[in-house]
C-alpha cells in the first residue's frame, strides 16, 4: 500500500492519464486502420479497372494470345499474387496460374458471395464490397478484388461477339495484391504508439513529481518539520509564507503554534509559582523582646 503523499498523488494521476492516451490511442488506430485499408482497397481498384481496360482491345479482338501475355506481365509485377479472368459461369478462361485453368471457381468463395448472397448475382458493386482480405494457402496477406467486366455497346455491337444486349455481365477480373506492405505500416503504427504511451507515462509522472513537489509537497515537507520542532520545544524556528491555499494553511499553523507557545509559557508560570520556596515573615515584637532579655539590661536594673 503507497503511504508517501507523493506516491499517492502521482501513480494514481499518472496511471488515469496514460489510461486516457491508451483508450485514444486505441481508437485512433481503429480509425487509421480503416482509413488505411480503405486507401488500399482504392488503389487495389484502380489498378484492376486498369486491367480492365488494359485487356478490352484484346477481349474485343478475340486476341487470347495478346490477353495472356497481359495477364503473364502484370503477375510478374512485385506484389500481384494472383490474376484470373472467368466467365459468366464461374469458369476459369485466364489465369496467371496456369494449372487452376478451365477450372471452375468457387462461388461461395469470400470474393464471389458479394454477389452471389442472393437468388440473383448482384451486378453493381461498390469499391469495399469488391475487395476482401484473407490469408491465402502459401500464409501470405492478400488483398484480393473482384472486378466485373460488364457488357458495353461496344461488346454486343461488335459482329464476332454473341452476347445479346441484356446480359450486363460478361466476365469477371479476380486480382490479389500482397497486403504485406499494409500490415508493416500497421505493426510500425503499434509501436510507435505504444512508444507514445509509454513516453506520455514518463513525462506525465515526472511532470506531476516536479508540480507538485514545488507547490504542494516541498510546502507541506516544510510545515510538517516546523510543527515536529515545535513538538519537541523547540520555537526558534520561523516559518516561511506561501501563497494560496497553501499560504492559509500555513497561517493556521502558525497561530495554533503561537497559542501553543503561549499556553506554554502560562503553564510554565503557574508552575514556578506553585512549587517555588516562600519565607515567614519577620515577627518585630519578638525581637524587641529577645533584644529586652540580654543579660546586661537586666543587672543595670538591680
Amino acid at each position: 500500500m503507497i503511504r508517501s503523499l507523493i506516491g499517492r498523488a502521482i501513480i494514481p494521476v499518472a496511471i488515469t492519464v496514460t489510461g486516457f492516451v491508451v483508450v485514444c490511442c486505441l481508437l485512433l488506430y481503429a480509425v487509421l486502420k480503416n482509413d488505411m485499408t480503405a486507401d488500399a482497397v482504392s488503389q487495389a481498384n484502380m489498378l484492376a479497372d486498369i486491367v480492365v481496360k488494359s485487356t478490352r482491345y484484346a477481349m474485343l479482338r478475340e486476341d487470347d494470345e495478346t490477353l495472356r501475355n497481359i495477364i503473364e506481365n502484370i503477375s510478374t509485377r512485385e506484389g500481384v499474387e494472383h490474376l484470373r479472368i472467368f466467365n459468366k459461369k464461374g469458369l476459369i478462361e485466364f489465369s496467371s496460374d496456369k494449372g487452376e485453368i478451365k477450372r471452375f471457381v468457387d462461388k461461395k468463395a469470400a470474393g464471389c458471395i458479394g454477389c452471389h448472397a442472393g437468388p440473383v448475382p448482384a451486378a453493381m458493386l461498390g469499391d469495399m464490397e469488391r475487395a476482401r482480405h484473407y490469408v491465402n494457402e502459401k500464409g501470405a496477406s492478400v488483398i484480393a478484388i473482384t472486378a466485373p467486366i460488364y457488357n458495353e455497346p461496344d461488346c454486343f455491337n461488335a459482329s464476332c461477339h454473341v452476347h445479346p444486349p441484356t446480359q450486363k455481365v460478361l466476365g469477371t477480373l479476380d486480382i490479389g495484391l500482397s497486403g504485406k506492405p499494409l500490415e508493416m505500416s500497421l505493426s510500425t503504427m503499434r509501436k510507435r504508439m505504444a512508444v507514445f504511451s509509454f513516453l506520455v507515462l514518463i513525462l506525465t509522472a515526472v511532470g506531476v513529481t516536479a508540480l507538485l513537489a514545488r507547490a504542494v509537497i516541498g510546502p507541506i515537507r516544510m510545515m510538517t518539520a516546523y510543527c515536529r520542532a515545535v513538538g519537541r520545544g523547540d520555537w526558534r524556528g520561523s516559518f516561511p509564507s506561501f501563497r494560496g491555499e497553501i499560504g492559509e494553511l500555513a497561517e493556521a499553523v502558525r497561530r495554533v503554534a503561537a497559542r501553543a507557545e503561549e499556553s506554554r509559557g502560562i503553564l510554565h508560570g503557574q508552575e514556578k509559582k506553585n512549587t517555588g520556596t516562600e519565607q515567614p515573615p519577620e515577627d518585630p515584637e519578638g525581637a524587641d523582646r529577645s533584644a529586652g532579655t540580654r543579660p546586661e539590661d537586666s543587672g543595670s536594673e538591680q
